[in-house]
């Protein structure tokens, strides 16, 4: 099936007003933003005084703020909602603020907000050391794929594993399968946020609890993982 990818660009104005500038804090910042936004980014940089340019970011990605999060010591992120910039502070464990230029809202993502995010994925690490049978989640959908990784996942002793494979994600089908102790999920990052025994595969290898770090080109590289879609 072909698909077509629609860049949709938003025309709302996205200068920081000057009132609402003088709030954010004297430091070097970093600035992210979505797709509907960046072609107007550079309106937002140049208000900013030595700030750089991260690029997109996904809810699911926050590859390109973590490239240069060593250069910086915060993060702006140009937007609407906390989905994509909740995921920009747990990789780069700096503050972020949020600037809503539609809500014309300007503010710090609350810390305790992303301290419940981080208990929520320590507390899946736990639960997944203790289990003894495991199933593992693949996604047959293109861009979510990657049987490769769960394979090799696989091949750890220590755990019953099961594979499982699916095209549509229903959370409530999981609970025909209640031998299993915990679940292993392989495709979109976000999909645990809505399930209780379910831990990212990538918060695994983050934990330390795996090392799978063969040559990328060697797996189906999921979109969270690959700069589809991301621009600068």
């Amino acid at each position: 099936m072909k698909l077509m990818h629609v860049n949709a660009k938003s025309n709302i104005d996205i200068h920081i007003p000057a009132d609402l500038l003088k709030q954010l804090p004297k430091q070097k910042w970093g600035v992210v933003t979505t797709i509907q936004h960046m072609h107007k980014i550079g309106d937002v940089i140049a208000q900013l005084k030595d700030a750089k340019l991260a690029g997109q970011v996904l809810g699911c990605n926050a590859s390109e703020a973590e490239k240069i999060n060593d250069q910086v010591d915060g993060w702006l992120f140009v937007g609407s909602g906390e989905f994509h910039p909740v995921q920009v502070a747990l990789k780069t464990k700096k503050p972020v603020w949020l600037w809503n230029p539609t809500a014309q809202k300007l503010g710090e993502l609350p810390k305790e907000r992303v301290e419940s995010w981080q208990k929520r994925k320590d507390g899946q690490i736990s639960k997944f050391i203790v289990a003894k049978r495991v199933g593992i989640i693949v996604s047959t959908k293109m861009g979510q794929k990657n049987l490769a990784r769960a394979k090799e996942l696989m091949q750890n002793k220590g755990k019953e594993w099961f594979l499982f494979a699916c095209d549509e994600m229903n959370m409530g089908e999981f609970e025909n399968f209640n031998f299993i102790d915990m679940w292993v999920n392989t495709a979109c990052p976000r999909i645990p946020d809505q399930a209780i025994n379910m831990v990212n595969i990538d918060d695994l290898i983050d934990a330390g609890i795996f090392n799978l770090k063969k040559d990328k080109t060697a797996y189906e590289t999921p979109i969270w993982m690959s700069d589809m879609g991301l621009t600068k």
